[in-house]
């Protein structure tokens, strides 16, 4: 699994998949954030490319990536029941365009969230938003 080390939202997942894990065994955990990250050693994934949407890397080196690639990576810790559902073409469709757009979002998405959280009391967080 290629993850961003940086993304604090993303980090949440990860930390409990990691946890799960540690049962199974079954999963590699790739910060793609950190300065060893190679792309060789990532069936030639460059950041720019892995930081667009999720990608799990198989053993065979077939990459998966987006909704894909969460429920293979669930299965592999004992929940594939979570995404089970995306086994339906219609269901499967709408959750990759739903994180399509979370994934071009994310990182403005949990700065601003993570900011205003630490920063701000929340009745400004909320005047922000009403006025903007």
């Amino acid at each position: 699994m290629l993850y961003d080390g940086e993304c604090p939202l993303c980090m949440r997942e990860v930390n409990m998949l990691q946890e799960r894990n540690k049962l199974y065994g079954t999963i590699k955990f790739v910060d793609i954030s950190s300065n060893d990250y190679s792309p060789e050693e990532n069936a030639g994934l460059d950041y720019k490319t892995v930081m667009g949407r999720i990608h799990a890397i198989l053993y065979d080196g077939t990459v998966l990536t987006d909704i894909a690639a969460f429920k293979r990576l669930y299965e592999e810790v004992g929940l594939g029941w979570v995404y089970a559902i995306t086994k339906y073409k219609p269901i499967a469709i709408m959750g990759d365009a739903i994180y399509a757009v979370w994934a071009k979002y994310r990182l403005q998405i949990t700065g601003k969230i993570i900011y205003m959280l630490r920063y701000r009391p929340f009745h400004k967080i909320f005047l922000v938003y009403w006025h903007s």
